[in-house]
């Protein structure tokens, strides 16, 4: 095989930088499967990563990119066939193992999915981890008794990728959506989506007593900080909160009331290790019930050599949807 480009992170003298470079197979991390890679796509994660904003990537140099789309170009596992469409998101990818910002991308079999019918290698890396968060906390808040006539859901960081997709997959299902963003230039984008209510967060007064007055029957939260904390004070009664990121922090400052006089359920959701029967589970739903109606609108496609600006745009906290990333 010729060589190929990809976008490799290199630890300088204790400084995180990444380049395009050409690089062969062999450099690549070992695996089963070879993906001739067809998009991939930047979360939050990646842009920590890339950038050394967080302490993400675990080994140098290393290919990042924890999301990858493409064909099955040749494969030690017999599950799958050269040409088969594939997707891989989370695991070790593009944090100790060589990840999707590459032509080719070399991987374990028990990390591979095949992509769902009615999802094109586009859909899927549109959707990718942030997607697959989303479509997650959907379904294990539905599984802790959720359902739409309990009533609204409020979406926090709600013009980034968890929250344009977690919007569209809640209207599309009854849920009336409020979406709760900073960015009070985007109300009328985050009402096309699906939210039925846009809550600014500029100037809101959270309060400080243990219990507020209770707003909430669901939350997809992807800001966590005060915002999640704030959520636990003005939950129902047995309302569920999907906590699922930390662009507002990590810390969580909160008190025991919530939970034990309101039966507020906290839900972690963990996108990366999540099992492979429920992965392939959610992702078959997310061809079905919970696809996405606004893919195209949400997404801009880049090529490698816009990575840079895109992380600097998520780290910024600039974000408005998803960049996929086209390799082939």
């Amino acid at each position: 095989m010729e060589p190929f480009r990809a976008f490799r992170v290199y630890d300088e003298s204790g400084r995180v930088e990444g380049r395009i470079v050409s690089i062969a197979l062999d450099d690549l991390s070992a695996g089963d499967v070879v993906i001739r890679a067809a998009y991939s796509s930047v979360n939050y994660k990646d842009a920590l990563a890339a950038t050394g904003s967080g302490k993400i990537i675990r080994r140098f140099p290393l290919v990042p990119g924890i999301d990858v789309a493409g064909t099955v170009a040749s494969s030690a596992d017999k599950r799958f066939r050269e040409g088969d469409g594939v997707l891989v998101t989370g695991y070790d990818l593009g944090v100790a193992h060589d990840g999707g910002y590459a032509a080719f991308v070399r991987v374990p079999g028990d990390w591979v999915v095949p992509v769902p019918d009615d999802l094109s290698l586009f859909d899927v890396m549109a959707i990718g981890t942030a997607g697959f968060t989303a479509a997650l906390s959907v379904v294990d808040m539905e599984r802790n008794g959720l359902t739409p006539s309990a009533g609204p859901v409020v979406v926090t960081g709600a013009t980034g990728g968890v929250g344009t997709l977690a919007i569209q997959m809640l209207a599309a299902l009854g849920y009336s959506v409020t979406a709760f963003t900073g960015k009070d230039s985007e109300h009328e984008f985050l009402r096309s989506l699906g939210a039925r209510d846009v809550l600014s967060r500029n100037g809101l007064q959270m309060g400080t007593r243990p219990l507020e007055k209770s707003m909430w029957a669901g939350a997809v939260d992807a800001v966590g900080g005060d915002t999640l904390a704030w959520l636990t004070r003005t939950m129902n009664y047995n309302g569920v909160i999907a906590s699922s990121g930390l662009t507002g922090g990590t810390e969580l400052h909160t008190t025991v009331m919530p939970f034990i006089l309101r039966g507020v359920k906290l839900l972690g959701i963990d996108s990366a290790m999540c099992p492979t029967a429920k992965r392939r589970q959610v992702w078959q739903r997310l061809a079905e019930d919970l696809k996405p109606a606004g893919l195209r609108e949400i997404a801009r496609e880049i090529g490698l050599e816009g990575l840079p600006d895109a992380f600097a745009t998520l780290v910024g906290g600039r974000a408005r949807g998803r960049f996929v990333v086209k390799l082939s």
